[in-house]
């Protein structure tokens, strides 16, 4: 479909963010995720994070932030690196992606950086490099595990990088069942509690670690995604949240 007039965006303020939201689990505005993520949220407002609302029918969001203040596990000075972009419902096939991609791009060259990077992942819910790459965006790195970190630069300089140092960023954790989490995502909890119910049926060490700051994120996520990780043993089961059922599978595939 063809792209649309560019749609009118919301930014989300420190002052309107109460009003306006955070798309993410609006019915369940009194949720502990819920309200960590608000409180989570407007720090990073204040500390210079952008996040864009769709203002029209469907639904659609784009958050971005200096990279020195990334919530993800990558090495991006003076990029802007892009934590979520989604559109869903109505707003698909519109453009308005690549609107809300505009508007990271523009600020990124209006504040003087080098350029904008992404770190996605295929199979998933998180972004793919389909619509990155149709803006010039390339992979500049990878990681075995299926992660692609894709840049736009404006200036030449060094390309934006994933750490190396996985086996060991994983090993830390020791052994058990470990959920490494932040506060960014709000539906995070559910997961959390059936991973702690899985581990107390099957006599396993549970631990629950809250990644509390940018610099920590970047320095000891055991994946780049840096939101949430459940490790056993101190090998990765998932960057993402999933069903008890799929966690015991997999920890009966490691068996």
């Amino acid at each position: 479909m063809a792209a649309s007039s560019k749609p009118p965006l919301l930014s989300v303020t420190p002052e309107n963010l109460a009003e306006a939201g955070f798309f993410c689990l609006q019915s369940k505005k009194q949720a502990p995720g819920f309200l960590r993520k608000q409180a989570w949220l407007r720090h990073r407002l204040a500390e210079g994070m952008q996040f864009k609302l769709i203002q029209s029918v469907g639904r659609g969001f784009i958050e971005y932030i200096p990279g020195e203040l990334a919530w993800r596990a990558v090495h991006a000075p003076d990029h802007m690196v892009i934590h979520c972009l989604w559109v869903l419902g109505q707003s698909k096939g519109k453009g308005f992606g690549s609107a809300l991609l505009a508007d990271c791009i523009n600020s990124a060259r209006k504040a003087g950086m080098r350029g904008v990077a992404m770190v996605t992942s295929a199979g998933n819910w998180l972004a793919g490099e389909e619509l990155l790459i149709k803006r010039g965006f390339e992979v500049v790195d990878e990681t075995a595990s299926g992660f692609k970190l894709l840049a736009l630069s404006f200036k030449p300089g060094p390309s934006p990088a994933f750490p190396t140092d996985w086996a060991q960023r994983c090993a830390r954790w020791g052994k058990g069942l470990v959920v490494v989490r932040t506060d960014q995502c709000p539906a995070l909890d559910r997961c959390v509690n059936e991973v702690r119910e899985l581990a107390e049926a099957r006599g396993l060490n549970f631990r629950e670690v809250h990644l509390a700051d940018a610099a920590t994120v970047q320095a000891q996520s055991p994946s780049p995604y840096g939101v949430f990780a459940i490790l056993h043993d101190g090998e990765l089961l998932s960057y993402h949240p999933l069903l008890q059922k799929q966690v015991a599978q997999r920890l009966d595939a490691k068996a």
